[in-house]
């Protein structure tokens, strides 16, 4: 009885042993995503609008030794911004809720804007996620996809002099209008936060978040 109170003593023992090991794992990856995370400036990034994720694209870029053409407002041709190295790559720049994922009609524009532009490249670049119809589109055109994880790696093997958190708090949001009285938007701060409220205030308290999917501008640098 002694030797199977044993047995079962050790079984228990090595399970504990081994929860234990698993805890202590996820804790570190843990930390180790959360500092990684940091660095990267993901958070700031989900706070931009498209015209501040641009911006900080071409900062990204610039600093890799690229010369940025920015594309028109329309008429683009399905791409945000065309780069100039040792190839020409034109990308597609989608900064997305964590809920949204990026859809092939992503892939189809700026797959024709790599022969518009007779570029050698084609990339979308999202802080989300591509559904499966776009990965399979990409995979079959030969278009990169950069997704949330690919950019984080990238972004923190760049190490960009550019934060994204300086482009977040110093680049003006995209302009826009109040959508129930027609007054320009102006960002405005309030218990840490930046937000979009109407320039006519008080007479009309309409609000709404920076990040907020609207139509496009193009930055300069």
């Amino acid at each position: 009885m002694d030797k199977v109170f044993q047995n079962v003593f050790y079984l228990f023992l090595i399970i504990l042993l081994f929860k234990l090991s698993q805890f202590a794992y996820r804790v570190i990856r843990e930390r180790r995503y959360r500092k990684e995370l940091a660095q990267s400036g993901m958070p700031y990034i989900d706070k931009m609008d498209g015209r501040q994720f641009e911006f900080y694209l071409q900062a990204l870029f610039q600093q890799l030794g690229y010369k940025i053409q920015v594309t028109p407002s329309s008429g683009d041709f399905g791409a945000d911004l065309v780069m100039k190295g040792k190839e020409k790559i034109v990308i597609q720049a989608k900064r997305y809720s964590a809920k949204n994922r990026v859809s092939l009609s992503a892939v189809q524009e700026v797959y024709a804007a790599k022969a518009y532009y007779k570029a050698n490249q084609a990339w979308v670049v999202t802080n989300s996620y591509f559904t499966k119809q776009a990965k399979e589109l990409a995979a079959a055109c030969d278009v990169t996809l950069l997704d949330r994880a690919d950019l984080q790696k990238f972004i923190n093997e760049v190490n960009p002099v550019f934060k994204a958190r300086e482009i977040f708090e110093n680049i003006t949001p995209e302009p826009r209008k109040c959508p129930r009285c027609g007054q320009d938007l102006v960002v405005r701060d309030g218990n840490g936060t930046r937000f979009f409220g109407c320039s006519s205030f008080p007479s009309c308290r309409h609000t709404e978040k920076i990040n907020k999917e609207v139509s496009k501008s193009r930055p300069s640098l």
